[in-house]
């Protein structure tokens, strides 16, 4: 499996190459991300899940990994880092003996 770092250098190489770094200010990471995020939702739209094309479900999510990547490297955030943060503060929400088995949201546990 390929590390984050290894993936954002070849993004970063990739937008270098091209002289894109200028356009790729916070707010338009952002954006793209969701925009990007959006066109991997289309995939399922009106259909059952298991009917998504498996190809262009690749070049979506792919996609939606490059902005998400791009834009923690805008702020300097260590992916690994934030994402066990984040799991950290969900094990807190959502205790096991009280979320197992539910799609509660915390506060209606």
């Amino acid at each position: 499996m390929t590390d984050t770092r290894t993936l954002i250098e070849a993004l970063r190489q990739f937008r270098d190459e091209r002289d894109w770094a200028q356009f790729h200010n916070g707010k338009d990471l952002a954006l793209a991300l969701s925009i990007e995020a959006s066109e991997l939702l289309e995939l399922f739209l009106w259909k059952p899940a298991e009917d998504a094309d498996p190809a262009k479900l690749r070049e979506e999510l792919a996609d939606v990994f490059a902005y998400a990547l791009l834009l923690a490297d805008k702020y300097g955030l260590d992916v690994g880092q934030i994402v066990l943060d984040k799991i950290e503060k969900n094990r807190q929400k959502y205790p096991v003996e009280k979320a197992k088995g539910s799609a509660k949201k915390y506060h209606e546990l």
